[in-house]
């Protein structure tokens, strides 16, 4: 049955990443989850003829509304399919050695929660799916019928911190010995039912850590994060920014840890008078503190209550492109 659901996403932040990505009269910036275009789309409205934008992303529904969003700007962006860990391929094969900046925004879209189809949301009865990409071949589906109790104990408690991922882990074995786990109805009742009444009474929805845990795992989300992030700066020009957008302190942490060694990575005992290890910092941090939304945005954009963005800026030299990844 032919998906007539709408690709509907709000970019968050937009005045602040533009003021991050801070672009000249001309550069080459890329955008690497492009999304429905929002960002972009804001990006090429605020410049001239000489800035292009190279949009990336896993997810064909994605493409096709970003498409359609910046057919304006023809001529402008290019838009490639494929996951941003895939970034130093996607530019060598765009014969781009270095840009002027680079735009993560992470996570979920407004679009893949809210579609029944895509089986990311536990207010939707659907196929347990939760692939961004919809021509991988692993799914949410595998992860709860095939793993062990151990290890989806260890994915339901490293990606969604859930206290209960334990006793979660136990039902969900226990469940799939009568019936295949197929659809997220099917795993919210087992999750309500793992979770003692009185917790699933306080803060969020029971399903929600685990849920977001299983999307992590599916998508493989922060594995690639920090091998990415060093790709980019070394493709960036001097100068050059890098915004990230997080929603859950695991990517932020990731985001914040490897940002911090990029802008600091001496080694060298405190008592030494000088450096003599020889490494030399690639970026300064921009924001020290990361951004969050401004009231005005909370109000209309719930769903941004979570966002932090940082922001860092290229110093030295693009590395040269043989050096290891």
């Amino acid at each position: 049955m032919e998906d007539k659901f709408t690709f509907k996403h709000r970019p968050i932040m937009v005045g602040e990443v533009l003021e991050g990505l801070n672009p000249k009269a001309e550069g080459v910036f890329v955008d690497c989850t492009v999304g429905g275009g929002g960002h972009a789309c804001a990006l090429l409205e605020s410049t001239g003829s000489g800035v292009h934008l190279v949009g990336l992303d896993q997810d064909a529904d994605a493409l096709a509304a970003a498409g359609a969003r910046l057919a304006p700007f023809k001529g402008r962006y290019t838009l490639v399919r494929a996951n941003f860990k895939e970034l130093p391929r996607v530019l060598a094969d765009l014969g781009l050695t270095a840009v002027d900046g680079f735009l993560f925004d992470l996570g979920v879209s407004s679009y893949q929660l809210d579609n029944p189809r895509r089986g990311f949301s536990y207010m939707h009865d659907a196929p347990l799916d939760m692939r961004m990409d919809t021509s991988a071949p692993l799914t949410a589906r595998d992860l709860v019928n095939e793993l062990t109790e151990q290890e989806l104990t260890a994915i339901i408690k490293n990606y969604g911190e859930e206290r209960w991922a334990s006793r979660i882990a136990a039902y969900i074995v226990e469940y799939r010995k009568k019936s295949v786990i197929s659809t997220t109805g099917e795993l919210v009742e087992i999750i309500k039912n793992a979770i003692p009444a009185r917790a699933r009474r306080e803060g969020p929805h029971p399903a929600k850590r685990t849920f977001q845990a299983l999307r992590i795992a599916v998508n493989n989300e922060l594995d690639i994060l920090a091998g990415t992030f060093r790709s980019a700066v070394k493709r960036l020009k001097p100068g050059g920014r890098i915004c990230v957008i997080t929603f859950h302190s695991l990517e932020d942490r990731i985001a914040k840890e490897t940002f911090k060694e990029l802008a600091s990575p001496c080694k060298c005992p405190p008592q030494l008078p000088v450096c003599a290890c020889g490494r030399v910092p690639q970026i300064k941090l921009v924001t020290r503190r990361p951004v969050i939304p401004s009231n005005n945005e909370l109000e209309n954009n719930p769903r941004a209550r979570s966002a932090k963005l940082r922001v860092v800026e290229k110093i030295g030299s693009v590395l040269n492109s043989r050096e290891g990844e």
